[in-house]
């Protein structure tokens, strides 16, 4: 294994764990996704790139291919799991809350 892919390789690693302190420490849902949803493409791009130079060029295009997957999917996903918090949990903390409206005329509506 190459200096370089290893070391890519670790800081991949260790950027997915400072977002899994994220996750533990935040005491907000919204920051426990915006840890998880901003540090895990980007550790997975990181060791991605590692692996990548390690496997050679099939492999690299594999990895390729899953971390286009991953950056044109996870934006949506982590805007349906916010969505789905500010419907679930109590938003009295918030300073400004955008969605509010929106919401509620969604609730008031009999379709």
């Amino acid at each position: 294994m190459t200096v370089l892919a290893t070391t890519l390789m670790v800081i991949g690693g260790a950027v997915a764990v400072l977002a899994g302190i994220g996750i533990l420490r935040f005491s907000t849902p919204y920051a426990r996704l915006h840890a998880a949803g901003k540090a895990s493409p980007v550790a997975f791009l990181i060791a991605a790139v590692g692996a990548g130079i390690q496997l050679g060029a099939g492999g690299a295009a594999a990895l390729a291919i899953a971390g286009a997957a991953m950056v044109l999917t996870l934006p949506v996903g982590v805007h349906l799991l916010f969505k789905a918090v500010h419907r679930t949990t109590d938003n009295r903390h918030l300073l400004v809350d955008d969605l509010a409206p929106a919401e509620d005329e969604a609730d008031q509506d009999p379709r």
